[in-house]
C-alpha cells in the first residue's frame, strides 16, 4: 500500500474496485483501492460522495492542500479501532496537569535530543556548532524545573529558534534562514520548512488513524477547534529526523534550486515542480529503514511514527512509561 500524491487538477472517481485519477491535462490513472494507504491532493480536484463513501469503507484518509501547497484539511474516515476506555484515559491524562506535563516534557526532550543529533552530525563534518549546541543544552537542562505547559513551550520555542539560527552555518549560500516566518513564508528556506511540516502533519495524522488514539486530545499543544492537535505533538519528535534532514539534503546537494520557487509580494512558495521534488525525497525518507532494538529488525520511518503512537497508548494505559524516539 502506498501514499499517493496528486499534484495536477482534475477529478477523482470510483470505478468498481479502483480509484480513477483524471487530470485536467487528459491523463488518466486507475489505482486499485487495496493499493492505497492515503491520498494527498494538491491540485483543484473534483470528487463526489461515491468516492468519499468508498474511501471511508476502506479506511483511507484524504488530505487536502491549498493553492500554495500547505495543509488545508483532511477527510478522516470513520474510526474502526474505537476504544471508549482509551478515550477516557486519554482525556484523563490531559485533565490531570501532572500527567499532561509529564507527556509534554517527553515530547520536548525528544525533540531537542533529535535537534542536537542533527547539529552534532554537522559538528563531526567540521562545522562549528559548539555555541548552538551549548545554548540548546542549557535550555534542555531547564525542562525538569518547568511547572506548566506555557513555560515548556517557551523552552521548546527558544531551543528551536537557536537551532534555526544555526542553519546558515551549514547550508549552502542562497538559502539563508534570516528568521522563521510562516504566514506567509518569506524566503525559500522558510517555504521548505512550512511545506515539509505540512506533509509530516498529514503523515502523522494518517498513522494516528490506524491506532485507537483520538487525534483531537493532545498534551504539548492545546486541543482546539478545527485541528488534530495530537498530530502536532507527535510531529515534534519527527521534524528533526524527517523534515529537516530532507531539507538539508535538498539544499546542500543542489536538488532543490531557486527556479523551483515562486517569489511574490514578500512571500516564497514551492511551485509544482518544486513540490514534486520535495515529495519525492520525503517519500524516500519515510521508506528509509533503521534498526529498532526493541523489535530487533529494521523499521521504516513511516512505521516508526505508528510505533510512537502505540508507545503513547501504552503510557496512557499505564503499561509502560513513554520514551520518545531518539535519533543517533
Amino acid at each position: 500500500m502506498k501514499d499517493y500524491y496528486v499534484f495536477q487538477s482534475g477529478r477523482l472517481r470510483r470505478s468498481e474496485n479502483t480509484i480513477k485519477l483524471e487530470s485536467s491535462r487528459g491523463e488518466k490513472k486507475s489505482i486499485p483501492i487495496h493499493d492505497i494507504y492515503c491520498i494527498h491532493l494538491f491540485g483543484e480536484t473534483d470528487l463526489n460522495t461515491k468516492v468519499i463513501v468508498f474511501l471511508n469503507q476502506h479506511g483511507i484518509p484524504l488530505h487536502f492542500y491549498n493553492y500554495y501547497g500547505y495543509y488545508s484539511g483532511s477527510f478522516y474516515p470513520r474510526e474502526k479501532l474505537l476504544s471508549g476506555f482509551l478515550i477516557v484515559k486519554q482525556v484523563q491524562h490531559y485533565l490531570d496537569s501532572y500527567k499532561r506535563l509529564a507527556i509534554a516534557k517527553e515530547f520536548v526532550r525528544t525533540s531537542i535530543h533529535n535537534i542536537l543529533s542533527n547539529l552534532q552530525q554537522y559538528s563531526k563534518r567540521g562545522k562549528d556548532m559548539s555555541q548552538f549546541i551549548s545554548k540548546i543544552k542549557d535550555e534542555s537542562n531547564t525542562i525538569e524545573q518547568v511547572t506548566n505547559i506555557a513555560e515548556l513551550m517557551g523552552v521548546e520555542g527558544r531551543s528551536r529558534q537557536t537551532y534555526f539560527s544555526s542553519f546558515d552555518s551549514f547550508l549552502r549560500k542562497g538559502f539563508e534562514f534570516e528568521k522563521r516566518t510562516k504566514l506567509p513564508p518569506q524566503n525559500m528556506l522558510n517555504s521548505l520548512i512550512s511545506f515539509g511540516n505540512s506533509l509530516l502533519y498529514a503523515t502523522v495524522l494518517t498513522e494516528i488513524y490506524h491506532t485507537q488514539l483520538t487525534p483531537t486530545v493532545s498534551y504539548l499543544h492545546e486541543p482546539g477547534e478545527r485541528r488534530y492537535s495530537l498530530s502536532l505533538d507527535i510531529s515534534e519528535v519527527f521534524k528533526p529526523v524527517i523534515v529537516d534532514r530532507v531539507i538539508f539534503n535538498l539544499v546542500n546537494n543542489r536538488i532543490i534550486k531557486p527556479e523551483h520557487f515562486d517569489n511574490k509580494l514578500n512571500a516564497s512558495f514551492l511551485n509544482e515542480q518544486g513540490r514534486k521534488i520535495f515529495v519525492s525525497e520525503y517519500k524516500k525518507k519515510l521508506e528509509t529503514t533503521i534498526h529498532n532494538n526493541t523489535l530487533k529488525r529494521n523499521i521504516s520511518y513511516q512505521r516508526l511514527i505508528r510505533i510512537e503512537c502505540f508507545k503513547l497508548v501504552k503510557h496512557i494505559l499505564g503499561e509502560k512509561i513513554y520514551k520518545g524516539l531518539r535519533s543517533k
